[in-house]
């Protein structure tokens, strides 16, 4: 890489920091931005300080946002009566994706893990239970991983909510669109199997 200045070098090495960019895709993405019109570059400079500069916590149920209350928090056509439950933004935005899904969201930040020593202090459990409590809620749908820390998660808060008077679902999961069975694994198929409805 020395046959590079030291100014491209030094972008190749920043663009190697980016999860999933090799050296070889990093040294062709830096190319392309010296290759840029200058204003093309220095939009995409400042779209990355604006983005460290003015993204935060949604105060309400911490997605991401340039407020201090996110658009989805905001809208008044969403039904502030259901609530799903996911454990970071990007699990939000997939389920936004989806379109299925018109009520409001809590993301707690991450799941437990007691082998980690992460415990329900150390996620947004408390101001979960708290939303439950203040807002007119009729539904929490937990929406965490089926991993063991999503399944462990999703138990704790089944079992601390039932005391209170509010419906609590759980996403179903099973065998994916287009999946053939044979290539299921077996605890996926047995899940698929345990939740199975009546069409």
């Amino acid at each position: 890489m020395n046959y590079y200045p030291a100014s491209i070098r030094n972008l190749i090495r920043q663009i190697t920091k980016l999860p999933g960019i090799g050296e070889k895709t990093a040294e062709r993405l830096a190319l392309h931005i010296l290759k840029m019109p200058p204003r093309n570059a220095e939009q995409l400079a400042q779209s990355i300080i604006d983005v460290k500069d003015r993204t935060r916590s949604c105060s309400r149920c911490h997605a991401w946002s340039d407020e201090a209350v996110c658009h989805i928090c905001q809208d008044a056509s969403r039904n502030k009566m259901q609530l799903c439950v996911v454990e970071q933004p990007a699990d939000m935005v997939a389920v936004e994706k989806s379109g299925a899904f018109q009520g409001v969201y809590h993301i707690l930040g991450g799941v437990l893990s007691p082998m980690n020593g992460i415990g329900p202090d150390d996620i947004r459990i408390a101001d979960l239970f708290r939303r439950v409590r203040e807002e007119a809620l009729q539904e929490v749908v937990i929406a965490t991983s089926t991993n063991v820390e999503g399944e462990a998660t999703a138990s704790y808060l089944a079992e601390q909510l039932q005391s209170l008077p509010i419906k609590v679902t759980r996403i179903a999961s099973g065998v994916p669109m287009g999946g053939d069975l044979k290539y299921v694994d077996q605890v996926t198929l047995k899940r698929a199997l345990e939740t199975r409805h009546v069409f």
